[in-house]
């Protein structure tokens, strides 16, 4: 069964950064974490995909933008992992458990969220907001 944590109602404003950790589930396809207004408004969805060997960063604004891919996968199923994300007016950083950065830009140019989402094989195990 997919995990999913979800928050509502955030007051988070640019400059500000999430640390979010967890357990990758054994065998599984992926997840996503997703920043942004609602579920349908997103301005960060985040998103490791293990079949396809790549990590898909998007947009959704009532539908998907275009997709930007990254091949840098520096985890796997089943490890303990550590995402840093820093939300800044112009774009979004990234940083992968191994300190690589993926930035994608602030397309919706929102300069505070509200939403957050984690969902798929992630199982967070804290979640702190800097």
């Amino acid at each position: 069964m997919p995990e999913e944590f979800e928050v509502k109602n955030m007051d988070v404003k640019s400059g500000t950064t999430l640390k979010i950790k967890g357990k990758i589930a054994d065998g599984t396809n992926g997840f996503s974490i997703n920043l942004g207004q609602e579920a349908n408004k997103l301005n960060l969805h985040f998103n490791p995909r293990f079949n396809e060997s790549c990590i898909v960063c998007n947009s959704m604004d009532g539908s998907w933008g275009k997709e930007q891919r990254e091949s840098h996968l520096c985890f796997s199923p089943g490890s303990e992992v550590k995402f840093t994300v820093t939300f800044e007016n112009e774009q979004f950083q990234v940083k992968l458990p191994d300190d690589h950065v993926v930035t994608f830009p602030n397309r919706l140019g929102h300069s505070q969220l509200s939403y957050m989402s984690v969902k798929g094989g992630f199982k967070v195990s804290s979640f702190k907001i800097e």
